[in-house]
């Protein structure tokens, strides 16, 4: 279908065309063009900056942000229908991307779009929406870390993920720790001349089992530290002179992440090395105005944490919620697929949420 075939209004019929993309992570290319071409149809100006599409309405300082990811994970082995031919079956909507995070997308610039011919702006502000790449690829490239610099100073955002339409206002950060012991080889036969190094590792994951982390996060509780991977060993009959593991912690708000590896290198007698810190945790306060447009426009729910990372720790520093439709319990699942009422729930969401943060101050 081409762009001048989907009614501005209509998120579901423009999901139904996202979701056609084979978009995995470093494969946007051609998606990012639909897109652009759709809402530059409309008037809306667009900036293309490689395979990342910003577009916003109105000219003041105060710019409230709305991001989501165009790229998908590969499909399952498993699908009930084609993963990119988008099936509609009694009001569900299947398809890789349908939940994590296309429906965002699609309810995203819809609201951007319907706004925009009603003639709607904020007084002193801006919307912009930010479609990006790589998120789901969680390495060093990240199309939204790439993109802010070129982003004007931000006052807030929302960040679109499936919450099933409930605001998130904390979400898990992750550091990943590879803890390395040392010790002497020797031949398996006289062991006793050698130190084993798997030993020594066996009493540190105790140590790190043992790891007192007793700060809690009101939304998100304690950090919760697991031992994910171990390695060690050269031969069957060599005392083992080096082994490492990894540790996976999934951080919170109440410790940073260097007090978090100070904590680790005082209480584990082992190598401490820091192999990623850069997924911070995130937070905002329940009296800041993203937050209380959010909760305007859903009066009914309680926000929530996020045990699971996205692009908001690129936007750490800015107020932020995370909000979108869909369970997240598909995302990445054979089974991936979307109430299309929610769909259009969540654009009336969008909208509302961003009348109540331009509204008046008293």
């Amino acid at each position: 279908m081409s762009t001048s075939q989907i009614e501005t209004t209509d998120a579901v019929a423009l999901l139904k065309e996202m979701v056609r993309f084979p978009s995995l992570s470093g494969e946007e290319s051609d998606i990012a063009s639909f897109v652009a071409e759709y809402v530059q149809r409309d008037g809306v100006t667009v900036e293309r900056l490689d395979d990342n599409v910003v577009f916003s309405i109105g000219g003041g300082d105060d710019t409230l942000l709305l991001n989501t990811h165009l790229d998908v994970v590969p499909p399952s082995s498993d699908h009930p229908y084609d993963p990119f031919d988008p099936v509609q079956v009694e009001g569900q909507l299947y398809g890789r991307g349908s939940v994590d995070a296309k429906a965002s997308g699609a309810a995203m610039t819809t609201a951007l779009l319907s706004l925009a011919e009603e003639d709607w702006t904020p007084d002193d502000g801006r919307v912009m929406v930010a479609l990006t790449t790589n998120e789901e690829s969680g390495g060093k490239e990240n199309g939204l870390q790439d993109v802010r610099p070129h982003l004007p100073d931000l006052n807030a955002a929302v960040i679109g993920e499936p919450t099933s339409l409930q605001p998130c206002v904390a979400q898990k950060g992750l550091l990943i720790l590879k803890v390395h012991t040392h010790g002497k080889s020797a031949h398996a036969g006289r062991s006793h001349l050698g130190e084993n190094a798997i030993s020594k590792a066996a009493e540190a994951i105790r140590q790190v089992e043992g790891l007192s982390l007793d700060r809690e996060d009101p939304y998100l509780g304690s950090p919760n530290v697991t031992v994910t991977m171990i390695e060690g060993g050269a031969a069957n009959n060599v005392v083992p002179e080096h082994s490492v593991f990894t540790v996976d912690v999934r951080t919170t708000p109440a410790y940073t992440h260097d007090e978090l590896i100070q904590v680790f290198r005082e209480h584990v007698d082992a190598e401490v090395e820091v192999y990623s810190k850069r997924l911070v945790p995130c937070a905002t306060p329940d009296d800041t105005r993203i937050a209380t447009a959010a909760q305007t426009a859903l009066p009914d729910t309680e926000p929530f944490g996020s045990p699971t990372c996205s692009d908001w720790v690129f936007l750490h520093d800015v107020p932020a919620v995370k909000l979108g439709p869909g369970l997240s319990e598909r995302s990445h699942t054979a089974e991936e697929h979307i109430e299309t009422a929610e769909v259009h729930r969540a654009v009336d969401v969008y909208r509302d949420l961003i009348r109540a943060y331009f509204a008046p101050r008293a």
